[in-house]
């Protein structure tokens, strides 16, 4: 008999105020006695989400306040909508140093930063953490970001192609040291050996670069890489370059769909081995001993949610000025030039029913069109055991409410109901993100 997959968890959040889920600095369990500015409420989220053995914490991000919603930020502002958000790497060495094997990954965009310091980032990054960073590859898709940056927006079109170039760049300064480069040899004062550390010479398209990674290998030798792909170009990079993939689908038939197509791309198109990208999709687990009482926090957190802020987040995601629309349009027949997935998986969320612009911004406002798991522990894990063994979820990316309280909901609730199930590991297998993405 096959033994069934074991679910893989990161906790999805950002270094804000507040996450995704908008409005839940008033909710009254937000951050009772912590402040997202120091460093003891990132090491307590940490040692939370290590002690449920999830693989990382996933860091995303923004480069700028939303400013798509009436030609301003001032919506984005006025309603915490992800803002303020600090940076997303300053915190790694903080939630690393608290923890011995919870991996961290981070948003990171290709759009205003030069391959070579990217990858000398990433390399110390996974130098400090003991090889746990995993790099979620962005390329910016808002107009606040390119604004905020003082740059012309990108061609959509030419957007994977400036972003392929700089992945294979990273790679190359990354792969640079040959095994043996290093001698430290205190007698002779040789420290390394030139003729294993190459220096790339690199004329591209849209980047240059001639210089050695100025970084020894650290401990992963690169970082896991992470991707959302979702467009076609999307899907190809992802299924050639990315380790593990988060994808946000409403229904279990989405997911089957994408899970198909993206194993088809990653052992057809592109040669790799199967089951060597791991699925991970997105879902907002709201848990209480008993269903009622979920459904109860369910309607609370339903409750705080400002209709401008949504509006003014959604225009953010989808590059798109809602202001100038009836509330009451269907979302289908609006042409976004931002992200396309996030467009496709609102549209589907109305379970075919269609799905007006202020419905879709209260559904992405509170949870990015995933999928809402609301109940007591056996009813979360019912949902989640199907997703994988329906859907083709390797794992699950858990968008944060209320926090720290919403991860400790779920590591002391949900986590011991699926190791009792058998559906979740009950110790690492190892002490590198990698080594623990991979186990089965």
């Amino acid at each position: 008999m096959t033994e069934k997959k074991k679910a893989h968890f990161l906790g999805f959040i950002q270094n804000g105020v507040n996450s995704h889920a908008t409005g839940m600095w008033r909710h009254p369990k937000d951050k009772v006695g912590w402040d997202f500015t120091r460093p003891d409420y990132w090491q307590h989220m940490a040692r939370t989400m290590e002690r449920g053995l999830f693989d990382a914490i996933f860091i995303a991000d923004e480069l700028a306040p939303y400013s798509s919603f009436a030609d301003s930020s001032d919506a984005t502002v006025k309603w915490a909508v992800q803002c303020p958000t600090h940076e997303p790497s300053t915190i790694v060495p903080i939630i690393t140093t608290a923890t011995s094997h919870l991996g961290v990954g981070i948003t990171l965009s290709t759009a205003f930063e030069h391959p070579y310091s990217m990858a000398r980032r990433l390399s110390s990054l996974d130098h400090l953490s003991g090889g746990r960073v995993a790099w979620n590859i962005v390329g910016s898709y808002s107009k606040s970001e390119w604004d905020a940056y003082g740059a012309t927006m990108d061609d959509r079109s030419r957007r994977y192609d400036r972003i392929e170039e700089y992945v294979g760049l990273c790679k190359r300064l990354w792969n640079s040291w040959e095994p043996g480069a290093i001698i430290a040899d205190k007698e002779s004062g040789v420290y390394a050996d030139p003729a294993k550390v190459h220096e790339i010479v690199h004329e591209g398209e849209f980047f240059k670069c001639r210089g050695r990674h100025f970084v020894a290998p650290s401990p992963q030798g690169q970082p896991v890489l992470w991707q959302a792909g979702s467009s076609e170009r999307g899907r190809d990079f992802a299924a050639e370059h990315a380790e593990a993939i988060f994808a946000i689908h409403p229904d279990i038939a989405q997911m089957r769909a994408y899970s198909d197509d993206l194993n088809g791309r990653v052992t057809g198109k592109f040669g790799r081995a199967a089951g060597s990208v791991k699925m991970i999709y997105g879902v907002q687990p709201i848990v209480a001993e008993t269903r009622r009482e979920a459904e109860r926090k369910f309607d609370d957190i339903r409750a705080l949610l400002p209709r401008e802020g949504s509006l003014a987040m959604l225009s953010g995601q989808l590059s798109v000025d809602f202001s100038r629309y009836d509330p009451d349009t269907p979302l289908q027949e609006i042409e976004i030039p931002g992200i396309q997935g996030v467009k496709d998986a609102l549209v589907r969320s109305g379970a075919g029913a269609e799905v007006t612009i202020a419905q879709a911004a209260d559904i992405y406002s509170m949870r990015f069109a995933m999928p809402a798991l609301v109940g007591s522990p056996s009813d979360v894990a019912d949902q989640l055991e199907l997703y994988m063994d329906e859907g083709g979820a390797d794992g699950f990316m858990l968008l944060a409410t209320y926090t720290p309280g919403c991860f400790e909901e779920f590591v002391d609730l949900v986590v011991p109901e699926l190791q009792r199930r058998g559906r979740y590991r009950t110790a690492y297998a190892g002490k590198t993100l990698r080594e623990n993405l991979l186990q089965n």
